[in-house]
Formats: C-alpha cells, sequence, structure tokens
C-alpha cells in the first residue's frame, strides 16, 4: 500500500458571484510532490484541536506546510510590529497534530512555517522578523525572482538525513521573514546559510525532518529536490 501522507492544509475565504464561500486548501505543488515519491496525498483540513488524534491515527506519516506567521503568544512573547497575519486556529490545531504526531510515532516533514511551528512545539521560539537577529542577512524573501529558482547557498552536514542525499554546498530558494532564534528540544541544526540563519533541522530518533526553503515549488524542475520528498515518503 501507498504510504498515506497527511498534508496540513490552510483556509480562507473566497469571494465568487458576491457569496462568500470559506475554503480548505493544500497547494498543488505539496500533492504532486508526494504523489511522485510514491505516496497518497491526505489533506487534513484545520479543525478542532481534539480531532488531530483521530486524524494522525489515519495516516502514515504527516507534512506541514507554509503560510501564516506562527503567533508569538505560542512561545510567550508579544507580537512585534514586523509580525505578519496570523491564525490562532490554525496554530492550535498544527500543534494539536505535532503532539499526536510524536506520541504515535509518526515521522513528519515541516517546510517554512511547518519547520518553525515544530520548533516552537518543542520549546523553542523563533525571531518575528528576520531583522531582529543580531547579524545582517541575506535576502530571504527573493520577490521579485520566480520561487522556482534557488537564490543562495546552504551548507548541510554530510553525516545529516539531508546529507544522504544533497551535497554539503547546495543552492535552495527563499520566501520567510522569520527564522528560528532558540532551538527546540531534540532538534540539531543541519543546514544553515552564510548569514547563520537556521536552513534546516531534524531529529532522527523521533524521525524528523524540517527544511526552511520551499522544496515543493523547484521540485518539478530540479531533482535534488524531489528528493527531498521521496525521502520522506520512502525512507523517514
Amino acid at each position: 500500500m501507498e504510504p498515506r501522507i497527511g498534508i496540513s492544509s490552510n483556509q480562507r475565504t473566497m469571494i465568487e458571484a458576491s457569496e462568500a464561500h470559506w475554503i480548505s486548501y493544500t497547494p498543488r505543488n505539496f500533492v504532486e510532490g508526494i504523489r511522485q515519491a510514491g505516496g497518497l496525498p491526505w489533506l487534513l483540513p484545520i479543525g478542532q484541536e481534539s480531532d488531530a488524534k483521530d486524524y494522525v491515527a489515519s495516516i502514515d506519516k504527516l507534512l506541514l506546510i507554509g503560510g501564516q506567521d506562527v503567533d508569538p503568544r505560542c512561545y510567550q512573547e508579544l507580537p512585534h510590529e514586523k509580525l505578519g497575519a496570523i491564525d490562532p486556529v490554525r496554530d492550535a490545531f498544527e500543534l494539536a497534530l505535532i503532539e499526536e504526531a510524536l506520541t504515535q510515532q509518526k515521522p513528519i516533514l515541516a517546510i517554512c512555517r511547518g519547520m518553525q511551528l515544530l520548533n516552537v512545539a518543542l520549546g523553542g521560539n523563533l525571531y518575528q522578523d528576520l531583522s531582529l537577529r543580531p547579524d545582517t542577512t541575506l535576502k530571504h524573501v527573493q520577490l521579485p525572482t520566480s520561487f522556482s529558482q534557488p537564490t543562495h547557498p546552504v551548507k548541510i552536514d554530510t553525516t545529516s538525513l539531508l546529507g544522504k542525499f544533497l551535497p554539503e554546498n547546495y543552492q535552495v530558494n527563499s520566501f520567510h521573514h522569520q527564522t528560528i532564534n532558540t532551538l527546540g528540544k531534540g532538534l540539531k541544526v543541519i543546514a544553515q546559510a552564510p548569514d547563520g540563519v537556521i536552513e534546516a533541522v531534524e531529529n532522527p530518533e523521533q524521525r524528523i525532518l524540517g527544511v526552511q526553503w520551499h522544496p515543493e515549488l523547484t521540485c518539478q524542475n530540479i531533482s535534488s529536490e524531489q528528493k527531498i520528498f521521496d525521502f520522506f515518503v520512502q525512507q523517514l
């Protein structure tokens, strides 16, 4: 049987023919990346925290996707003026998914916001904006450059999970204004940008892998990016 990959979802209101419709969605790129890797995508709509146990029980692995900023109240901070849009309901639900995935020993792949939220779930915190870091940073929001094009290097730990199939010196795309500050319990930094921004984390014992960049936006054109989904579905 194909591994069932639960993919977290986002939500918004869509206006059509003067009527408002609430929709739950996941970008198709994630679905296609999982399908290409041999997995069966299962979309997990935002719901009650109490639903998380049953959702996680019905899947083999959990994929956490990008989206809004993490609510700083999740790590006991007040909102900075540079904080972007938040969705506390989504945060609460996905934190419950993470807790259940850890409890039920299901592997987790966390991308961008997903990696940041995972870090918070494990007791870490975030810089609410890259400008709050003590050092200057690269351009981590690469607009107007297409997200299908890598724009800056990262250095990958060759002994890590990523080091099994990616080279030490690697190029990635970038679309984030928040980043990990204090690392969550049990996580290890396995990739960094030249400015020190954390680009990937892992906990092999708990089968956790997180990346800050967006392989879903490059995997159709760059085979090494598809390998991230392949590894998650087939080996993690």
